[in-house]
């Protein structure tokens, strides 16, 4: 009988997929950089040529890059579905938050459903900072800009939580809309009305205690609710603007007629 020799893997291969596993499963996060050599040798109990020719290899597969003097780093466009150019003409129009809303509902109520389910220790203490920030903020004289940051920083965490790895990515490639889209709305809404702020703050504990609760079902109906209020204040926002503008259109009208 023909045998054919098992090729011996190499560690190098070992380690390459040791990395990949941690880009895949957001360990390592687009434009982070990788830990010190060394550290990462004895964090992996190989040697640094070992090391180096792995990182070769996640450069060769452009997963890193190496800067010159400044280390190596997990690429940037990883998971990089909306570039830059198409990010800004989307955030140019109206109607595309509108469809990003739409789009949140669905992506975020299953993130909120699996993260109360599968949340671990870390994850609910993870959870548990990017809330405690977000708290702080209605708690402060925040801008919009540093509130829209905790409030989409408080929706990855549960994306990270949730354990599915295409949730995950799919949430990290449009964060920087998503954190946009969230200040643009909170800006919009607290202008329209009042009792807004209050309504978030109890909206996103209702969905933080069903997810620390670990009540799957409770956390993607609160996801939904919050998101559905969303909707729904800046629809009645938006129709103000046009009765506001159509009001002002007439009043010019009747202005010329008077001339």
């Amino acid at each position: 009988m023909e045998t054919q020799q098992i090729r011996r893997r190499r560690l190098s291969d070992t380690i390459v997929e040791k990395l990949e596993i941690m880009i895949l499963e957001g360990v390592l996060t687009p434009g982070e950089r990788l830990p010190a050599e060394r550290v990462l040798a004895e964090q992996f109990g190989v040697s640094r040529p070992s090391l180096r020719e792995a990182v070769q290899k996640l450069i060769a597969k452009e997963l890193l890059i190496s800067r010159q003097g400044g280390g190596n780093y997990v690429s940037d466009k990883l998971g990089s579905s909306f570039t830059d150019p198409l990010l800004v003409l989307l955030e140019s129009r109206p109607e595309v938050h509108k469809d990003l809303l739409e789009f949140r509902l669905t992506l975020e109520a299953d993130c909120a459903y699996y993260a109360a389910l599968r949340a671990t220790d870390v994850d609910r203490q993870h959870l548990q900072k990017a809330f405690d920030t977000l708290q702080a903020c209605y708690g402060s004289s925040s801008s919009r800009a540093e509130e829209g940051a905790a409030d989409a920083s408080f929706h990855m965490a549960i994306a990270e939580a949730s354990h599915n790895i295409v949730l995950l990515h799919t949430m990290r490639s449009l964060f920087d809309m998503l954190k946009h889209n969230v200040v643009t709305n909170i800006g919009g809404m607290y202008e329209l009305q009042g009792e807004t702020r209050e309504r978030l703050v109890s909206q996103h504990g209702a969905l933080f205690s069903a997810i620390m609760d670990a009540r799957p079902d409770d956390a993607r109906r609160f996801a939904g609710e919050h998101i559905r209020y969303v909707q729904d204040v800046l629809v009645d926002n938006r129709a103000k603007e046009l009765r506001t503008a159509r009001s002002q259109r007439r009043e010019l009208l009747e202005n010329n007629k008077a001339k």
